[in-house]
């Protein structure tokens, strides 16, 4: 009897600790953790404002941004960035963001969803097919207009 409430209550353990260090194991992807740095540096600017150069907004390293339009699927997004790295969706309005910012081809950062989600909106103009793609390099300089919810919306100047 006492050999079986041994084995129970170790294998109670077992799993409990399991269940803990899966937990533990199972972080917040990098990807969002820079989105949520990212959307939260523009926060020393109070107002509607020129953004000359969005790099050094950055806090992460990065090479390439990629911008999918509306109603992209999102078996186009992983084949254009190169391969799955998380669960995405595919965007179902105009009023969402899909914004990939990769480091020699890893994505370091991923703005998804509708504008409240990072309180950040990103508008690129038009598309010619379904992304646009910009290196570090590129001169990105945007309009930012912080809306009365306190979104920032970024218009690409070109």
């Amino acid at each position: 009897m006492k050999k079986q409430t041994f084995i129970v209550v170790a294998s109670v353990l077992v799993i409990i600790i399991a269940l803990i260090m899966f937990k533990a194991l199972n972080l917040t992807p990098i990807s969002e953790i820079n989105a949520k740095q990212f959307s939260s540096s523009f926060n020393v600017i109070s107002g509607n404002a020129t953004i000359e150069d969005l790099s050094r907004f950055t806090t992460f390293e990065w090479d390439t941004l990629f911008s999918f339009a509306p109603y992209t699927p999102k078996e186009d997004v992983y084949k254009v960035v190169g391969y799955q790295w998380d669960k995405i969706d595919t965007t179902v309005s105009e009023g969402m963001n899909q914004i990939v910012f990769l480091k020699e081809g890893k994505v370091v950062c991923y703005i998804d969803g509708y504008p409240d989600k990072y309180k950040v909106f990103f508008e690129f103009g038009q598309y010619t097919g379904n992304y646009i793609r910009l290196t570090s390099s590129d001169k990105l300089t945007f309009h930012m207009v912080v809306t009365d919810g306190g979104i920032r919306k970024f218009k690409y100047l070109k």
